[in-house]
């Protein structure tokens, strides 16, 4: 088994996301791996409104707050990372400046029209990312078992 030196955790503080981060805490406890801890924000245009109410220091210190309240094991080395843009560009983007070896990202499962018309950021990671990923799905969900013959 090749063991991983640096894992990339993308987290948009959904509760899917956060069925992925226990994943990624044991791959990074049990390879000795780094765990990269990153959160993708919009552009301006996008938050204008929430900006608009606080000042931008403020929603920053909020996002800045919120990465923190992950917890690693102990002697797991462990950076926090903020971008601002395209969730989907920022992860890929992060991984291949980091030279990360593994993402892991929660993702939705959609499927059919759904992934059609509200896109895949887990997607759009897999076919860009410059090293492996895996996904976690929603739990309670299993894989559909193969139809008899």
């Amino acid at each position: 088994m090749i063991p991983f030196r640096t894992i990339l955790y993308p987290t948009d503080f959904s509760e899917l996301a956060d069925h992925a981060f226990p994943v990624a805490r044991s791959l990074a406890r049990d390879h000795g791996a780094a765990l990269v801890i990153l959160h993708v924000y919009p552009p301006p245009i996008a938050h204008g409104e929430e900006v608009a109410r606080r000042s931008p220091d403020d929603f920053l210190d909020d996002l800045w707050e919120a990465l923190h309240r992950y917890e690693v094991p102990e002697g797991t080395a462990v950076t926090h990372r903020l971008a601002e843009g395209m969730p989907a560009e920022q992860i890929v983007q992060t991984a291949r400046e980091l030279n990360c070896d593994l993402i892991v990202l929660g993702t939705h499962g959609r499927t059919g029209l759904r992934r059609l018309l509200m896109g895949s950021v887990a997607e759009h990671v897999l076919r860009q990312a410059p090293c492996a990923v895996v996904t976690v799905g929603p739990p309670g969900r299993e894989a559909a078992a193969p139809p008899e013959a």
